[in-house]
């Protein structure tokens, strides 16, 4: 009997592009495709962001604004990420907990 007479429920093939390795992931901030936007007050000021951009090689588009408040959000983000806590061993059941109560592993943190 030929595919065509089939009255079950036919499967489609998976796309294989949502699958894997992500090709198109977004850029990071602060880079030429997407510069920080920072609001500064003086001119002063400005050329202190500029000197931070420049020896962290970030990518900024600094607006002098005497009248509105300055925003450098973006910045301290980007140059205030939280680092990854590593530990060195998993302690064993019986070992002093690394978290420094005193007790055993099994019974603190375990």
């Amino acid at each position: 009997m030929s595919k065509f007479f089939f009255k079950g429920r036919i499967e489609k093939r998976e796309d294989y592009e949502g699958k894997g390795f992500n090709t198109k992931r977004a850029e990071k901030l602060g880079t030429e495709k997407f510069p920080l936007s920072l609001t500064v007050v003086t001119e002063a000021r400005k050329t202190e962001i500029e000197a931070i951009l420049e020896e962290n090689s970030l990518y900024g588009d600094i607006a002098v604004n005497e009248e509105a408040e300055e925003n450098i959000v973006e910045l301290e983000v980007v140059l205030n990420k939280p680092k990854t806590m590593v530990l060195e061993k998993t302690p064993n059941r019986n070992d002093p907990c690394s978290c420094g109560s005193g007790k055993k592993y099994k019974k603190c943190c375990g």
